[in-house]
């Protein structure tokens, strides 16, 4: 027996009711209902229901024969709606929301854009700019596009007369070919384009040789593609619960308000990001243009970024949501800066860059704001944390790093990691999950067994934050496969051994860095993650670096209390072990200190290690050879470090501001508690210092150049306080990304 019957419509009507024909707004969530409980002759009755809400049930699809001719606002929240189609049959539904329903992507909101010619709202957005854009611009590219494919390949093929078999079977292989080689548009809305295509590409059959039109509303089945996403069954997404909390030893200026919430919904289909590019104000995008023309410092192609958020679960439950809508940042039109509001209106005055000793000549590309809470361009507040690039899976695995990473980094901050494409500022894929705060990225390359057992290299990301847990993603499959749950308290920082891929180290809050062997998931993404070893510390690690000329030997850690070195030699039996040296450094007074916290830490060759510790206005360059070869026998030894250099910086005491360096640049970076970032350029040292002898610089050394944060005004008002908790380039040196304290990615590129 159905679920829903006369009796339950009454009582469920806003206000209640007796007749169901004078119903205008029936709420009828929470029911559990399944499609089949959808009964049509029913539904038929409500012939001026204008608001319905079907949101927390199970739903997997509409009927396609409900008649409801007046219905304007539909709530479809938390269901697991496949498809979107169906919705055709509500011609003048105005406002529809269906998040979290995990099977729905990017490519369904455009759909439903071109279906409902009257829909303004979609997921609590307005979306009417784009929605014109999808039913015009968009139709004629394409239309365009598929007229030239026939009269290019297949109008000869048909003889001037045809039967009826052959048409048939010219009309198949043309449906087949044009889906397949016209493109229009970013990877992300591939489903979409194929979808549009056939529809087009039948419209023009039917048309020119007088076919019968296809007026199927279900969708056609997905054509086969190099990479299948998991046939797993997703579950609820966790997502728009708006919480950051700072955890220990975390800045203190973090005062983000923490709002509580049990609600489940899938990412935002058009998450809001601040865009602004050199020289220009830009809106907050709230609709992305993928067919958009560049302009001025755009590059000529068209960027494909790959598709957009990844959604995956794993046998716990937890998951990265699917939808994440592409964002690109671009630069506005005289008639666009001339129509600028102050709501949501971010707008970029550049500053002229400090001298230094030489040009570096960088300049901004993008500022991104994408991490929000809840997708909301008021969030100024969610710092960002930890960047690293992509290594390029055709690279020759870690051999040479002038060319182990692509223009594509991963970013953390909040509840989001992101995947940005530098030189277009196009975020390609973002995941999210409520109630964590992410605090490191790390990358690896897995060669994974694939259907057929044929072996393949995958790149596969690992974040980690203030819940303690690992988690990891196969990033071309949009899929997170699973998670190691490796400690109790916040993971401050993760790294990858550079010489046995599953090896990752993760430090913790709980004064412990561990070493984990995250196996290869096989074709089912099944795998077995392993401890292999625990270093005890005494105060909180911040950062790790592995010692380059003997990566499975030695680990750095810089801590909250110090800098410490440990014997990570698989070979020895112990699997819990003290340090094996702390450094001194130079303090304030002109002795040596070991009580210090180190918030940077980074090897700029195989010797040099460069360090932010104890000393106020200055960076501190060193020996690691040199060092700590000078230890005597027995554990836990202090050793003075061998100073090479001091680099000169700013005299804040402000803490957690980290450096990084470009070991194949000989650069260093750091950034200041003003959103100013410091570079060095150390190559004209760095032969000295290789010396047995090589003397110590008496001089500090002076940045080569200081980029100066531009005057970002959101809302009409400065951002102002903006600290960069981190800046890492690509090993080439040619994209800087700067994070900081307000929600802001800054990308720059060196000329």
């Amino acid at each position: 027996m159905s679920k829903i019957t006369t009796e339950l419509l009454l009582e469920r009507a806003v206000p209640r009711s007796t007749r169901l024909r004078k119903i205008e707004t029936l709420n009828l969530s929470k029911l559990q209902l399944k499609t089949g409980d959808l009964d049509p002759r029913l539904f038929s009755r409500l012939r001026h229901l204008q608001k319905l809400d079907l949101s927390d049930n199970l739903l997997d699809k509409f009927p396609n024969s409900l008649t409801l001719p007046d219905l304007r606002v539909l709530n479809c929240n938390n269901n697991k709606l496949e498809d979107v189609t169906a919705l055709k049959q509500f011609p003048l539904l105005e406002e529809l929301t269906y998040e979290n329903n995990v099977y729905l992507t990017l490519n369904d909101d455009y759909k439903v854009m071109f279906l409902l010619q009257n829909l303004r709202l979609l997921n609590g957005k307005d979306i009417t700019k784009l929605a014109n854009h999808v039913r015009r611009v968009n139709s004629r590219k394409l239309t365009s596009k598929v007229t030239a494919h026939w009269e290019k390949f297949f109008r000869d093929q048909l003889p001037e007369k045809y039967t009826a078999e052959q048409v048939n079977s010219i009309k198949k292989k043309f449906l087949k070919s044009v889906q397949t080689n016209v493109v229009c548009g970013p990877s992300s809305l591939s489903e979409f384009t194929r979808w549009r295509v056939k529809m087009i590409a039948e419209e023009f059959l039917a048309y020119s040789l007088g076919l019968e039109l296809n007026t199927d509303p279900e969708p056609e089945e997905k054509m086969d593609e190099s990479e299948e996403e998991s046939t797993e069954s997703p579950t609820e997404a966790t997502e728009d619960v708006s919480q950051v909390t700072v955890t220990p030893s975390k800045r203190k200026r973090n005062h983000s308000k923490t709002n509580s919430g049990n609600k489940r919904s899938k990412t935002q289909a058009k998450s809001k990001e601040a865009v602004v590019t050199p020289r220009k104000s830009s809106r907050v995008q709230d609709d992305p243009d993928p067919d958009k023309p560049r302009t001025l410092n755009q590059p000529a192609k068209e960027a494909t970024p790959e598709d957009e958020g990844a959604e995956g679960t794993h046998k716990n439950g937890e998951q990265f949501p699917k939808g994440q809508s592409n964002r690109r940042s671009r630069q506005l039109t005289g008639e666009e800066k001339s129509q600028e509001e102050d709501n949501g209106v971010i707008t970029l005055t550049p500053v002229k860059n400090s001298k230094g000793k030489e040009d570096v000549s960088a300049e901004p590309l993008h500022f991104l704001q994408c991490h929000s809470k809840g997708n909301s361009r008021e969030d100024f507040k969610t710092q960002l944390w930890s960047c690293v690039f992509e290594p390029l899976l055709d690279c020759g695995a870690r051999k040479d790093p002038i060319v182990s990473s692509s223009r594509t980094v991963a970013t953390c901050g909040g509840e989001s990691v992101c995947l940005i494409d530098c030189e277009t500022g196009t975020v390609l894929k973002k995941y999210k999950v409520a109630t964590e705060e992410f605090f490191s990225v790390a990358w690896t390359t897995l060669t994974m067994v694939i259907s057929d057992s044929r072996k393949k290299s995958h790149n596969i990301l690992v974040a980690a934050g203030r819940r303690g847990i690992v988690k990891l993603i196969h990033v071309a499959a949009d899929f997170c496969y699973g998670e190691i749950k490796a400690h109790k308290k916040p993971i401050a920082t993760v790294c990858f051994s550079p010489t046995r891929e599953t090896h990752l180290f993760t430090a913790s809050y709980d004064k412990r860095i561990a070493l984990w062997d995250i196996g290869i998931p096989d074709c089912d993404y099944n795998f077995k993650a392993s401890q292999l070893l625990v270093l005890e510390a005494l105060s909180i690690p911040l950062r790790l670096a592995l010692v380059p000329t003997c990566p499975e030997q030695y680990l750095l850690a810089g801590c909250e209390g110090g800098c410490f070195a440990w014997n990570i030699k698989l070979d020895d039996e112990q699997k819990s072990r003290p340090f094996e040296a702390m450094f001194q450094f130079p303090d304030e007074d002109g002795g040596m200190s070991s009580a210090h916290r180190v918030d940077g830490l980074a090897f700029l060759n195989d010797d040099v290690v460069v360090s932010k510790s104890s000393k106020p206005g200055c960076i501190n360059v060193w020996s690691w050879s040199r060092s700590f070869n000078v230890r005597g026998k027995g554990c836990q030894r202090t050793v003075p470090a061998v100073i090479l250099a001091e680099l000169e910086w700013s005299t804040t005491d402000m803490s957690y501001l980290t450096l990084s360096t470009c070991p194949a640049k000989a650069y260093v970076f750091c950034g200041d508690e003003k959103g100013s970032v410091w570079m060095y350029n150390l190559s004209s040292y760095t032969t000295a210092w290789s010396s047995a002898k090589g003397k110590r610089s008496d001089k500090r050394i002076p940045p080569a150049q200081i980029l100066k944060w531009p005057e970002l005004r959101a809302n009409g008002e400065q951002l102002s306080e903006v600290l960069v908790n981190n800046v890492v380039s690509d090993p080439t040196f040619t994209y800087l990304v700067v994070l900081t304290s307000v929600n802001v990615t800054a990308i720059w590129k060196k000329s």
